[in-house]
């Protein structure tokens, strides 16, 4: 239920605040902060992680600071504070928690994931296409990729995570940031 009551509300706020955007920058605009990994960034700001009830294989395994768990204790949480509270005090709990994360992402390319919002960027600027070197360590059930991610041969940012897709996109949007600061 928490996902239906965060999807709507972010779905309001992303309406009232930006009326003229087109539903095709509204769209990955709002999957931009109702992902798992930006309510995972939410949920620890709250340090929601010490809260989780968990199994020791789990416990054992870092769960308190997995993504998809703190994005489920996220939604887990503004569910129970509709059922308790009503809409109304839903709607000013989720709009406060999602302020940062709104902001960041219309700065970080309205919307677009950084893969996108970096490609979109070379390519008004003919640098090209960012290519991306990945590694990966660790055992089978605990793997951490990283990402360099290249222009033009060269590298410019680096990024982490726990699945390929992840870490690439973490250092997309450390290039976009950095080639933004740069080429304002």
């Amino acid at each position: 239920m928490g996902d239906s009551v965060l999807g709507l509300i972010v779905t309001e706020e992303l309406y009232i605040k930006y009326p003229d955007l087109d539903e095709s920058r509204l769209s990955p605009l709002r999957s931009g902060i109702v992902n798992m990994r930006a309510l995972a960034d939410i949920a620890r700001t709250l340090e929601l992680g010490k809260y989780i009830r968990l199994g020791k294989g789990e416990e054992v395994t870092n769960g308190r600071d997995k993504n998809s768990l703190l994005a489920d204790a996220l939604e887990a949480l503004i569910g129970a504070i509709y059922l308790e509270c009503g809409f109304e005090k839903s709607t000013h709990v989720v709009r406060e928690l999602i302020k940062e994360t709104l902001s960041s992402a219309m700065a970080k390319g309205a919307g677009l994931d950084g893969k996108t919002a970096l490609q979109e960027l070379l390519a008004s600027t003919g640098k090209g296409s960012p290519e991306y070197q990945v590694t990966e360590t660790g055992p089978d059930h605990d793997k951490s990729f990283t990402a360099v991610a290249l222009v033009s041969g060269e590298a410019i940012s680096e990024g982490t995570g726990k699945s390929k897709r992840e870490a690439e996109q973490s250092a997309a949007r450390s290039a976009l940031e950095k080639l933004s600061s740069t080429n304002p």
